[in-house]
C-alpha cells in the first residue's frame, strides 16, 4: 500500500533515530535493521521488494540475564517508534512477515547469526492506498483485574 516517492536520505536517518528511544536492558541493543536499498532489491522476493528495512533481533548473547521475551520486546518498540515517525513525516508504513523469513536463503542473504532472528521487513513509502479500518477491541476484551 505504499509507493514512491519513498524518504530521502535525511529523512531515513530521522525514522531510524526513532528506534534508539525503545527501552533496552542492560543497553544490549538487542535489534538492528538491515536498509534494503533498491539497488539490492532484486535479491529479495517479490513480495518483499518494497521493503526498507528487515528487523532483526539478538535473542541471546554474553548478558544471559536480558532473557529472548525481553529482547524481543526492546525491538518491538523501536519498530513501533521507527514507524510512528515515518507517519510524523508524511509517510505509510507497513510490517511484513512470513514464514520466509525464517528460510535458509533469507538467513544468508542477510548473513543472521544463529542467535538472531528476522522479525519482519519495514515498508515505508508514499501512502498508495489508504490501509481499510478495522475495529478495534474495546478495553474489555484485552484488560483484566488481578483479585487478592
Amino acid at each position: 500500500r505504499v509507493a514512491g516517492p519513498g524518504r530521502d536520505a535525511a529523512q531515513t536517518q530521522t525514522i531510524l533515530a526513532a528506534a534508539a528511544s525503545a527501552p533496552d536492558h542492560h543497553e544490549l541493543l538487542p535489534w538492528r535493521f538491515v536498509v534494503v536499498p533498491e539497488a539490492a532489491r532484486a535479491a529479495l522476493a517479490d513480495a518483499f521488494a518494497a521493503a526498507l528495512l528487515l528487523a532483526v533481533v539478538r535473542l541471546r548473547d554474553d548478558d544471559a540475564e536480558i532473557q529472548p521475551h525481553e529482547r524481543i520486546v526492546s525491538a518491538g518498540c523501536a519498530l513501533q517508534n521507527v514507524l510512528l515517525m515515518a507517519h510524523t513525516l508524511g509517510f505509510g508504513g507497513a510490517l511484513t512477515s512470513g514464514k520466509a523469513l525464517a528460510s535458509a536463503p533469507l538467513r544468508r542473504l542477510f548473513d543472521l547469526h544463529d542467535d538472531e532472528q528476522a522479525l519482519c521487513f519495514v515498508n515505508i513509502g508514499t501512502v498508495a492506498k489508504p490501509k481499510r479500518a478495522r475495529a478495534r477491541p474495546q478495553a474489555a476484551q484485552y484488560v483484566s483485574v488481578l483479585q487478592p
